[in-house]
């Protein structure tokens, strides 16, 4: 073996070794020991696409489970291994032989399974299996989050084709799930590594301009800096210029439309804090249990944030709006956080994250940081179930579809009038929310009250946002609703509505927009389906002359469950009440519902457009009838609604 690989892989080994030794039992210690002697024996004739050997590969994967994520002994050995039955003789039977039932799950589960057939493919059914894990145990998602990062890291060995395919299921699937375990750091070098293979010039120029910016912007930063430090006891307060990455400013530039320079939050400035000083108090016993009991839970960590945030914003404009509170409302992947931006000497609005030690490092280790804790509990549950649900619904929805639906995106908390949080990924509508809270609030949904005001169910809504939905007994889901929602759930629902509504079986011209009842005729296009026209139809008359082997005769009845937007033109002479009967005639008596109207008067007379739905062709004409019978109309006819 080259030297060079033989140093290597020596100082990874002591390296992984000693930071166990510190962490785990003597006996544990020669389990690790043994689990890595066995890889290097099964892998010594293999070669990575770089020509190094291969054992550098499992090393480098278990240094990130030890190192990167402080797992424990068990995933350890199943990340030395986890290569070892898929690409070698041995069996998971060995493996459970010699290192126990847990290690050999683990390698079970990041070991991809052979098969003749799969079911969608051979990555989804992978995305299945490792899914599948975490209703058992998370850990073995954590051991392959590190094989694919490791993967990633390394990736520049491989073929452009090979880098675009293993890059578009990075960013699909293991940079999402990530994020949702709360593995910030693992989430973002993941998306950036990514886009560098698959987009590399504009990865090389985003790259190049933050590269310009931390020297142009140095001398700015150190002003600023200094005088944050002016302010804080920084004995105890660490600061950090975080730069954000080339993919995540390029997905900032995608989501407002605009330059690198015309993008916000390209930076941001951290405060990390650890236990502030508390002043002296007096000998009275209670004050001093107050105290013990402010410094061992979560409410000193509020409590020293906002100490910080007061002392910042006595010396600095803050900019209305700013503050997010992630201590008190974490996002669902456990973030916490408090961010607040502040005006510099030089006119510029800087970011600024309060964050206590303990904060970052969950950001850091996500749900390996406290695996105990009720949150991340309360998260397993819900992948679990969600999961399960999925699974189920197979048949009516894309399996990796609903789960990405369901936890790969950003999420907001919005709230209910009672004060109840309601966590909703980023983009999601009143419609989300109302599914969220129950399928027949949704199903029967009309409109939504956001932060008091009167909205559309399908206004996107934002982080802090007061959601109130108002429902009818007798309303039903649109059609177009399942094109304004995002979370698996409302999908899932709406489209379970849509499939038991009898879908139209035909195309209406979007000149003369025919009705049930109408005398049509049909043109069947090259793709199979029927387009009808009316019979006068000028593009009709047009296609027959040209394409008469194209029609075919239907028969276009009315259905219960379909309505067809109208508009007619109303003309009369203008007196008092005019428009209250027009409405009255059309919602009281047809019992239709009007879209739109719209009215002007001139010289007396008064010309009235309304849009309403109906059935049929015949139910149009005994509405013109009807309206024709009002006090002071002289003329009713249909117009065409143009698209």
């Amino acid at each position: 073996m080259n030297d060079i690989y033989t140093t290597q892989i020596s100082e990874s080994i002591a390296s992984l070794f000693s930071n166990m030794e510190q962490r785990i039992s003597v006996e544990d210690m020669q389990r690790v020991r043994d689990a890595y002697t066995l890889a290097a024996e099964a892998h010594k004739e293999q070669r990575r696409k770089t020509g190094e050997p291969y054992i550098i590969h499992p090393i480098a994967v278990a240094r990130i489970v030890a190192e990167e994520l402080e797992l424990g002994a068990n995933p350890v050995i199943a990340a030395f291994l986890h290569d070892v039955v898929e690409d070698t003789d041995y069996t998971i039977e060995d493996i459970r032989e010699r290192f126990g039932d847990d290690v050999a799950f683990l390698v079970g589960v990041v070991t991809k399974q052979k098969k003749e057939k799969y079911e969608q493919s051979k990555q989804v059914d992978n995305y299945r299996q490792i899914l599948a894990s975490v209703q058992y145990d998370v850990r073995a998602i954590l051991i392959k989050l590190a094989d694919r990062l490791h993967n990633m890291r390394t990736l520049d060995s491989m073929r452009p084709d090979k880098q675009m395919k293993i890059a578009g299921e990075t960013d699909y699937f293991y940079a999402p799930l990530a994020n949702r375990l709360g593995l910030y750091h693992i989430k973002s070098e993941l998306e950036n590594l990514s886009f560098r293979y698959r987009c590399p010039r504009e990865y090389a120029e985003i790259d190049k301009l933050i590269c310009n910016e931390k020297d142009s912007n140095a001398i700015n930063l150190r002003g600023f800096i200094d005088k944050l430090e002016g302010i804080l006891n920084t004995g105890n307060i660490r600061i950090e210029v975080c730069y954000r990455t080339p993919y995540s400013i390029w997905r900032k530039m995608q989501a407002a439309g605009c330059d690198y320079y015309h993008t916000d939050g390209r930076y941001y400035i951290r405060l990390v804090y650890g236990c502030m000083h508390i002043p002296e108090v007096s000998e009275d016993e209670t004050t001093k249990t107050f105290l013990r009991i402010l410094k061992s839970n979560a409410h000193f960590e509020k409590t020293s944030a906002l100490h910080i945030y007061a002392q910042l914003t006595d010396a600095f404009k803050e900019r209305p709006g700013s503050v997010a509170n992630y201590i008190d409302n974490p996002k669902e992947n456990g973030y916490q956080s408090f961010h607040v931006k502040l005006l510099s000497d030089q006119g510029v609005w800087e970011e600024v994250h309060i964050s206590s030690e303990r904060m970052v490092r969950a950001s850091h280790l996500g749900c390996a940081a406290e695996r105990t804790e009720e949150n991340v509990a309360q998260w397993l549950e819900k992948f679990k179930s969600v999961l399960l649900d999925v699974a189920f619904h197979n048949k009516d929805m894309d399996y990796m579809d609903g789960v990405t639906a369901s936890f790969y995106n950003d999420d907001i908390m919005v709230f209910t009038p009672k004060g109840k949080g309601v966590i909703l990924p980023k983009g999601a509508t009143a419609l989300d929310f109302a599914y969220e809270i129950h399928s027949k609030i949704g199903l029967h949904a009309v409109y939504a009250r956001i932060n008091g005001k009167l909205m559309s169910v399908k206004t996107v809504l934002h982080r802090g946002d007061c959601v109130e939905i108002g429902t009818d007994e007798n309303s039903r889901p649109d059609t177009d609703w399942i094109d304004h929602v995002l979370t698996y759930k409302a999908k899932r629902h709406l489209r379970s509505y849509l499939s038991t509504v009898s879908s139209i079986q035909y195309k209406r011209c979007p000149h003369c927009h025919p009705l049930p009842e109408d005398e049509v005729i049909g043109f069947k296009g090259t793709d199979g389906g029927i387009t009808l026209h009316k019979r006068n139809c000028q593009t009709a008359i047009r296609i027959a002359s040209q394409h008469g082997d194209s029609i075919v005769a239907v028969e276009f009845e009315e259905n219960d469950k379909f309505l067809y937007p109208v508009r007619v033109q109303v003309r009369s002479v203008d007196r008092y009440h005019l428009l209250s009967d027009l409405i009255e005639c059309i919602t009281e008596r047809l019992h239709l519902s009007i879209n739109k109207l719209t009215t002007e008067t001139i010289d007396r007379i008064a010309i009235s457009s309304i849009d309403f739905d109906v059935h049929s062709a015949g139910e149009l004409e005994a509405a013109i009838k009807l309206i024709s019978t009002i006090k002071g109309v002289d003329e009713v006819y249909r117009v065409n609604i143009e698209n």
